[in-house]
């Protein structure tokens, strides 16, 4: 017989390594984004870099290191049952008996100081075999919440999907993912402060469409504009990276990508002394700059950017650059990146 060959692995992305998303998101900040590309480097370089854990998942999916796995799922931390002396099948008492979960829950959760992130609901019908697995309703938030009233009507978009057949005889409610959630002063006219409104809107949606449509920006360690930030999940934890520098202005709004523009610059490194962008003549009377925002240093490709913030003769704005150093008998390239004010 023949040795057994290692899976072919080098096409599928870091991620697939169950990486924290820390470091599939400072590996592909360097252009390691596929398990192939780990192969180019050193294990060395690799752990210095990313920690010992980056090496140990690479090592279990080739087979190289034992990854011991247990059929037993973790009891959640918080977890309540209701027994019901009488099996129910109106969706008025499945939604009161919820209610009575939920009261409980929080209650467990407010001694504890925390929220829910994760709830997961089983009904159990009279008529289940020992087989037979129980249905189930899993909603999520966006942030720690431990009120009842909120966490109903997540529930209350999915409870019309319950079979109850010929009746329920028992539903456990548990938390399977909670986070630590402490007491908030109250506003002066009795309400909460920050805007709760919006992180249930968030929720609902996310929980009727589904956790990866809803998403939100969250910085990321770049100097370039367009990579300054990245879409996340509105689901999962806050990502770091670094916002924008706040001692020098940046546009309201970016062009998404930045448009090439016709500019005319009195002297190779001044700005542009007008400029032609979508068939409009803009004639400049102010600017400030250059600005040079250099190329990522693991782009082979990147070239550095001077920008300037300029203003036309009728008070309108812009944010512009000229792309690469100056070469003698070479056209610079002008772009129209964003817009102030």
């Amino acid at each position: 017989m023949g040795a057994k060959r290692s899976p072919d692995l080098s096409p599928l992305p870091v991620a697939a390594l169950r990486l924290p998303a820390a470091t599939v998101d400072g590996l592909a900040a360097v252009g390691l984004r596929r398990i192939g590309d780990l192969h180019a480097l050193p294990r060395a370089t690799l752990a210095a870099r990313f920690g010992p854990e980056l090496l140990r998942r690479l090592d279990q999916a080739y087979g190289r290191l034992d990854e011991p796995l247990s059929p037993r799922l973790p009891v959640p931390p918080h977890s309540v049952r209701l027994a019901l002396p009488e099996p129910i099948t109106t969706a008025e008492a499945i939604a009161e008996a919820l209610r009575r979960l939920l009261t409980a829950l929080c209650a467990g959760l407010e001694n504890t100081g925390e929220g829910a992130r994760r709830l997961r609901l089983e009904l159990h019908r009279v008529d289940r075999r020992l087989e037979d697995t129980p249905q189930t309703l899993v909603i999520g938030t966006g942030h720690p919440v431990r009120r009842p009233d909120a966490l109903m009507r997540l529930f209350a978009q999915k409870l019309d999907r319950v079979e109850p057949g010929p009746g329920l005889e028992l539903m456990v409610l548990s938390a399977t993912e909670a986070g630590p959630l402490a007491a908030a002063q109250a506003a002066l006219d009795g309400g909460a402060d920050g805007q709760p409104e919006l992180g249930e809107l968030m929720d609902r949606l996310g929980n009727r469409l589904g956790e990866r449509a809803v998403l939100r920006l969250v910085p990321r360690q770049s100097w370039l504009p367009e990579r300054s930030v990245a879409p996340a999940s509105a689901f999962s934890e806050a990502s770091g990276g670094a916002l924008w520098p706040t001692d020098r202005p940046r546009p309201v709004r970016l062009l998404a990508p930045p448009e090439p523009i016709e500019a005319m610059a009195l002297v190779p490194d001044d700005p542009p002394a007008m400029f032609l962008w979508r068939g409009v003549q803009h004639r400049i009377r102010r600017a400030d700059g250059p600005e040079r925002i250099e190329a990522e240093w693991w782009r082979r490709d990147g070239e550095p950017r001077d920008y300037y913030r300029v203003e036309d003769e009728a008070g309108h704005r812009f944010w512009v650059y000229r792309q690469g150093l100056y070469r003698p008998g070479v056209a610079a390239l002008w772009f129209l990146h964003g817009f102030f004010g």
